[in-house]
């Protein structure tokens, strides 16, 4: 079994800012996945599924950012699960937005959610970090994750959250290459090949190398 917690900030209040994207990012994986509906357990909203054949709880905690792991511990005591069973979705201020990356432990980087998930449970959960973006000073950063995604980030936006949601199952099964594929498939699609010349339509000429001496070169300049 597999815990994936999304981070944020219960409340209407709170439901459009960009440090509730791991809230956004749980939603979409229940909605498309077929999950059950949310319902309150352990301090948080739960929702019950499966992703690829593996059983999966979604976690929502409601103790706000800052306590996020004493919703988490709970969960994790309930089902018995070791760290890296656990997979937290959060906002990146160092990723540019509409990134993602996948880590294995590690620091928290003074991420509130993380760092409270870090006194209950240690380092050794994964984590997906969800980009959004830095506001240029730190003085400026608890005004910027406490505001709304603007209507310009809509489209980055959801194409990143229907990557997440579409490579969910890779994440579950632990195929971080293959879930990130899925992502990037979405954030940054291929460019289209470009299309062949029609049949009928004649090669172009081939380029005649210049034989010519560098000395005849200049001086043909100038006839």
């Amino acid at each position: 079994m597999k815990l994936i917690v999304g981070l944020g900030n219960p409340g209407a209040k709170y439901a459009g800012n960009r440090h509730n994207i791991g809230y956004m990012a749980v939603d979409r994986i229940a909605a498309d996945h077929g999950f059950g509906p949310w319902k309150a357990r352990f301090r948080g909203l739960a929702a019950e599924g499966n992703l690829g054949g593996e059983k999966v709880l979604l976690l929502k905690p409601e103790t706000f950012m800052n306590r996020s792991g004493e919703a988490v511990a709970e969960a994790v005591r309930f089902y018995k699960l070791a760290p890296d069973e656990v997979i937290v979705l959060h906002d990146e201020l160092d990723l540019a937005p509409g990134k993602a990356r996948v880590k294995q432990g590690g620091g928290h980087a003074g991420h509130n959610g993380l760092r409270s998930i870090h006194a209950h449970l240690g380092e050794g959960y994964g984590r997906v970090r969800l980009g959004i973006g830095h506001p240029g000073h730190k003085d400026r950063v608890a005004g910027y994750v406490l505001h709304d995604f603007a209507k310009a980030d809509a489209d980055w936006l959801d194409d990143l959250l229907r990557g997440i949601s579409e490579g969910a199952p890779l994440l579950a099964a632990g195929e971080s290459g293959r879930f990130m594929n899925a992502v990037a498939l979405r954030t940054a699609p291929p460019r289209a090949a470009r299309p062949a010349p029609p049949a009928d339509e004649p090669p172009a000429p081939a380029e005649v190398p210049d034989t010519r001496s560098a000395l005849q070169r200049l001086a043909d300049r100038f006839r």
